[in-house]
This record gives structure tokens, sequence and C-alpha cells, in this order.
């Protein structure tokens, strides 16, 4: 394991916008355990699209959806607020 200082960019919640050394960007942390609430919708995404239930699946994909667009507001006000362009 390495220390290293990184810039906080938001409060240090489940999505933190923190900047590593050596990184012209910002990212995004996600705790460990939000990945796996993550990982495991999108697999009943799959696995809903793969049983043909496109209605379910669909209304996964669109709570999919926003939850990543709220974290990519949350990463681009942070940007905003620091003067830092977006690198897409």
């Amino acid at each position: 394991m390495e220390r290293v200082e990184a810039e906080l960019f938001t409060d240090g919640g489940n999505d933190a916008v923190v900047r590593l050394p050596g990184r012209g960007f910002p990212g995004v942390l996600i705790q460990g355990d939000s990945l796996s609430v993550l990982r495991s919708d999108v697999a009943e995404l799959v696995e809903l699209c793969a049983a043909g239930d496109l209605e379910e699946a669909r209304y996964v994909a669109g709570l999919l959806h926003a939850d990543l667009g709220a974290r990519l507001q949350r990463y681009r006000d942070a940007l905003a607020a620091h003067g830092i362009p977006h690198p897409f």
C-alpha cells in the first residue's frame, strides 16, 4: 500500500470527487458497498433482458440511468465549482 495526498473536491460521501497525484482530472471514488449494489443492479438488468421481461428491464435501466446521471452531475458541479473543464 502506498500513501498519497489527494485533492478532495466534494465532501467525502459515497461518491467523492477526488484527484490523485499525477492525474490531470479528478475522478469519482465509489465505495465498495455502493459498487457492489451497482453491479447487482446491472446483473438484475441482464437477467431481465435474458428472460425477455423488457418492461421491468426498462424500469431498472431507467433507475440505473438516473443514478449514474446524478453521479455525473455531481462530478460536473464539482469541476465547475473549481474552474476545471470537463475531460469529455
